[in-house]
């Protein structure tokens, strides 16, 4: 079982495409192309932690994408979250604001915005995030970076991508305090 983290699929949201200039024709050929994208790298089995902003008014309701979706999904809230949560929060194997992890002891904190600090950033601990597109990612702080589709060809991003890219990254914060 495989653990990957995504954010701001934003399926269903044709004005996303003009938003974010993600290279599509429409919100149907968006959804088809990421549906495709996480299904080649995710199986039924795994675990993916996807950071808000899971699909968008005007689109399909919820369980449609998630029924086409592999992977045991674990919803951290967006700010375009809110209709799925009063509607679909069901179809959700677990919906959190905030939601921190270990997985073989890095700690993990996971929100959909970026944060100047959080819980053991002073002890190594990852912060993922996305809500911002991209638009960090030539600036990361510490060990945090944006999971976003925005941010990895519209895939969703793996464990082991995540530590690669955040080895690349400065410890941003001292040692403990």
């Amino acid at each position: 079982m495989a653990v990957f983290f995504t954010s701001d699929t934003h399926f269903g949201h044709q004005a996303i495409i003009r938003h974010c200039n993600r290279p599509f024709a429409s919100a149907a050929a968006m959804d088809e192309g990421m549906i495709s994208r996480w299904n080649s790298r995710i199986a039924p089995g795994d675990t993916v932690y996807h950071l808000g902003d899971f699909c968008f008014r005007g689109g399909q309701p919820a369980p449609y994408y998630r029924g086409r979706l592999n992977g045991e999904i674990h919803l951290i809230a967006g700010n375009h979250d809110g209709d799925t949560l009063k509607r679909h929060a069901d179809c959700f194997a677990s919906v959190s604001i905030v939601k921190e992890i270990t997985i073989a002891r890095q700690s993990i904190v996971m929100f959909h915005y970026p944060m100047r600090e959080w819980d053991g950033a002073y002890r190594g601990a990852w912060h993922l995030f996305g809500h911002v597109h991209g638009g960090l990612d030539k600036e990361p702080l510490g060990y945090s970076m944006d999971v976003g589709v925005d941010s990895n060809r519209f895939y969703p991003w793996s464990l082991d991508e995540v530590a690669v890219a955040l080895g690349r990254h400065e410890r941003h914060f001292g040692s403990d305090r």
